[in-house]
This record gives C-alpha cells, structure tokens and sequence, in this order.
C-alpha cells in the first residue's frame, strides 16, 4: 500500500522484447517480417479467390474467408510493433497505445477459438448430416454464426482489456514482452488482481474449453461416420474434406495449451529460459499459425487450388 501511495500515474509503457538478448534481435527480425509477408500474400490470396471464384461461395470457404481476414488482423495488431521494438533497443509505447493493441490481439485470438469451432460444426452437418446440409448452414445460419464469433471475441476482449488498464501499476512500466500482453500487464499491477484472474478464466473457458469441447464431440461424430463408409476411396474423400480444418485445430490449440500449460521453472537459469520462450512461443500461435492456414488449406483443396490458378492466369476463366 505504501508503494501505491508514494507511486505517480503511469503515462505509457516500455517494452523490453530481446533487449536481453541482442544477438537474436537482427536473426528474429529477419524471421519476423518473412512471417509477417508471408501472412499478409497467403491469406490476402486467399480471401481475393473465396470473394472472386463463384465455386467457393459455400458456408466452408465464406468462414475460411473470415479465417483468412482474422489471421492479417491479428498479426497486424502486433507484428508491425514487433519489428518496431526489435529495431529500437527500449521501444515505449502510450498507455491509450498499449490498450488498443492489447484489446485488438485479445479480440482476434478469441474470435479466432470460436471460430474453429463454428468450423468444426460445419464439416459435422457436412459429412454426418450431407443431405440436410444446404438446409442446416444456410446463409441464414452461417453468417450469423460468424458475426458471433466476431462479437463474443470483441466482448470478452473489451472486458478484459478495460479491467486490466484500471488497475495502479504503481510507476512500474516494463513490460518483459514484446507487446502489450494482458498476462504481462497483470504482473505489473500494485494491487489485488483477484478480479482479473475470475474473468480471465472465465473468458478462458468462453473462448479455449467450450471451442474445444465442441470440435472433439464433432470430431468424434466425424470419425464414427467416416469409420463406417464402406469404401476406402470414400472413407478416404470423407476424411479429405476436414482435415485441413483439423491440422489447423491441432497446430493452433497445441501451442496454446503447450504456452499456457507448461510448468514454471524455479531455478534461475531456468526462469530465464522461460522468460524467453514465454516470448517466443507466442508467435507460433501468432503468427506461424496463421501463415500456414492458408498453405494447409490450399495444398488439399483442388476447388482452392483451382482457384488460385485462375486468379494468376485469368485466361483460364475463358478456357
């Protein structure tokens, strides 16, 4: 309390990123804007074939679309202050500045959780239920189910976001991170965060358990369909069309959990390897996530690649 009463308001913060590490700052920055790019031509290609391609206007490619356009927000909303940072040695940033990034990354991890799970549900109806699937994701239903996603992930972001920026940080304003991450923020509190922590979990449990949950019940019906398909050739076109949708699941939801998961060390050295892949592994997630998407839909996908081949040479639409 002593500490609270003697501390001024906190105008902005400073973002420390590699500055402990120097020799990797000139490596990941390289690594860091080659995602980044990456990211920005895969995805945008693909968001120019679903709107363009008049094959791809089904439910599964209009939440591939939305897929692709959350995956260019999310990185948007912290990679350009990445590269920043790694180029200056101390980077600040305004506290209105910190709050913006930090709302914006939340709201697209989030939508992005719900809206694998809206996925799931659609190759569900798609192989469970294919003669009623026209009626089921109707355009009634699927878009709808996407603004959802887009709106319970900008609640809960809004929510988190605003409780976090009200708490005293009592003068301390390094944040050991390369953005404005709310788990880094709640360490610099001066004050109880019992309230942070409820909702966090609760948001935790809205936007990972209840995703999660959803996609293995799906995939569980997937699965016990495909397994009675008589034929392999149509076991085989069964599986084909949700796969991309599970590796993506699998890649995404894996280092989530291996991030948030993972035991703490307590020896020094230990915490300090921690401390770094506590950085690092974020932009598995982050950005490595959303730069394979589009890679792993694609590559076995013929109507995408399809697509893609019309977009590069048009003289393919009159052929």
């Amino acid at each position: 309390m002593e500490k609270a009463n003697q501390s001024s308001p906190v105008m902005g913060f400073i973002l420390l990123g590699l500055s402990a590490h120097p020799k990797l700052e000139k490596i990941f920055f390289a690594l860091v804007l080659s995602i980044y790019l990456a990211v920005l031509l895969g995805n945008g290609v693909l968001i120019l074939v679903t709107i363009l391609d008049s094959r791809l206007h089904t439910p599964m490619y209009f939440f591939l679309g939305n897929l692709s356009f959350l995956d260019i927000c999310y990185t948007t909303s912290s990679f350009p202050l990445v590269l920043d940072g790694l180029l200056t040695p101390r980077k600040t940033i305004s506290f209105s500045g910190c709050a913006v990034q930090m709302a914006l990354s939340f709201a697209m991890a989030g939508t992005e959780c719900l809206l694998l799970g809206m996925m799931a549900f659609d190759r569900y109806v798609a192989i469970c239920n294919p003669l009623r699937y026209s009626v089921v994701m109707s355009k009634a239903a699927y878009v709808p189910m996407v603004i959802s996603s887009w709106a319970i992930g900008g609640v809960t972001s809004v929510v988190n976001t605003s409780l976090a920026m009200q708490l005293p940080f009592c003068g301390d304003n390094v944040i050991n991170h390369f953005t404005c991450e709310i788990l880094a923020i709640l360490k610099l509190a001066c004050t109880d965060i019992s309230i942070n922590v409820i909702i966090t979990e609760v948001s935790n449990v809205i936007l990972l358990g209840v995703p999660v949950l959803f996609i293995s019940v799906s995939y569980v019906f997937i699965i016990a369909t495909i397994l009675r398909i008589s034929s392999a050739e149509g076991r085989k076109k069964a599986f084909s069309t949700c796969s991309a949708h599970l590796t993506v699941v699998i890649i995404f939801y894996g280092t989530l959990f291996f991030m948030y998961g993972k035991p703490k060390s307590k020896d020094s050295m230990g915490a300090e390897k921690q401390d770094l892949s506590d950085k690092l592994i974020p932009f598995f997630y982050g950005g490595v996530t959303p730069m394979l998407n589009p890679i792993i839909y694609s590559l076995r996908n013929k109507d995408v690649k399809a697509a893609v081949r019309n977009l590069v040479n048009p003289k393919c639409f009159t052929q």
